[in-house]
């Protein structure tokens, strides 16, 4: 592991040796900022973002963490006793560090497997409307005719295109929260 305080984040922004402090880093499981100002700490986040080329995750529970937590790719507040500002600009806020892991690996797996079905059925849903529209033309001779009127397509629309997302997203649940809790693995099978 690497611990850095706020005086060395110092000496190393100042001083050019980013791309040192990255290799050295690299070669951590873990790396530890303390006493680091809130500038250093968004430093830190765009660094690793710009030079590794990787999503970051930020997780901050006051009002000094709320640049770091906006500079990362996904940001988590945790609602505490510092207050309410870091909950506030994060993306996602638990009230407590411990939900992190069943935020991660169950809503997070959750997340991607309905978005990636959304995506499948809203390809489906527009192939199926245009080679309606497509087939059409040839029984009206191409002369530009609308097949359906303006509020039957606006309720297609409705339906088709507000109604499974609603659905997907309060019922859609491939594997059950314990199983994936159980199972961490799944989470990068399953991208």
């Amino acid at each position: 592991g690497l611990v850095v305080d706020g005086q060395t984040l110092s000496i190393i922004f100042q001083g050019g040796l980013e791309e040192k402090f990255l290799a050295l880093a690299r070669r951590c499981r873990s790396v530890l900022c303390c006493r680091a100002t809130p500038l250093h700490k968004s430093m830190v986040v765009k660094l690793v973002r710009r030079h590794l080329k990787a999503m970051t995750l930020s997780i901050g529970d006051g009002a000094n963490d709320v640049s770091m937590i906006q500079a990362a790719d996904v940001g988590i507040g945790i609602s505490g006793q510092e207050g309410m500002q870091a909950v506030m600009a994060s993306d996602f806020a638990i009230s407590r560090f411990k939900h992190l892991k069943k935020l991660l690996l169950v809503h997070g797996h959750w997340c991607y497997t309905r978005l990636a079905n959304m995506v499948i059925y809203f390809f489906y849903k527009n192939v199926c409307y245009v080679n309606l529209l497509f087939w059409y033309q040839f029984f009206c001779g191409f002369s530009g005719s609308s097949m359906v009127d303006y509020w039957q397509m606006i309720f297609f629309n409705l339906f088709f295109t507000s109604v499974p997302p609603l659905l997907f997203g309060v019922l859609d649940k491939d594997v059950s929260a314990e199983t994936l809790l159980r199972l961490p693995e799944l989470y990068k099978n399953g991208q």
